[in-house]
């Protein structure tokens, strides 16, 4: 199934991105439409598969934070790796990508040590033939992409 975003779509998603405990009468005051076309449009939008889900998003003042980029060998498919990598403690996401990588890891562990483990663990998966771990400093910004 095909779904075109139109310019209404992409603010709604913009706005809710920044807030998703918005409501819809407000988000639409700002769009300058009815809260009931905004209401639509979120169904709409979670129906046909746009908008995948709501989460919050917490702050963690004692949490390590880390993205870990991985090569895969080619004789492995990817995949399997990926699967194997995201069920690892304190793996929050990992996402297939392009490029000199072919998956990047989000990790977020209580310690450096954790943290240590848990990169080692990543090295030791049958098929991941090299790791570049750089450490999160500091989130600047709203979420911007959809989860």
């Amino acid at each position: 199934m095909t779904f075109e975003l139109d310019e209404l779509d992409r603010r709604i998603i913009e706005l809710m991105r920044r807030d998703a405990r918005r409501s819809y009468q407000s988000i639409g005051r700002e769009l300058g439409v009815s809260e009931g076309t905004v209401r639509k449009r979120v169904k709409r939008l979670i129906k046909s598969g746009v908008i995948k889900r709501f989460t919050i998003e917490v702050e963690r003042p004692q949490q390590v934070q880390a993205i870990s980029m991985v090569s895969v060998d080619p004789s492995v498919p990817t995949p399997t790796v990926a699967e194997k990598l995201a069920r690892l403690r304190g793996v929050e996401r990992v996402y297939e990508v392009t490029g000199q990588y072919d998956a990047l890891v989000i990790i977020t562990l209580n310690s450096m040590t954790e943290l240590n483990r848990c990169i080692e663990e990543i090295r030791m998966i049958q098929g991941v033939r090299d790791t570049n771990t750089a450490m999160v400093l500091r989130v600047v910004g709203p979420l911007t992409q959809a989860e």
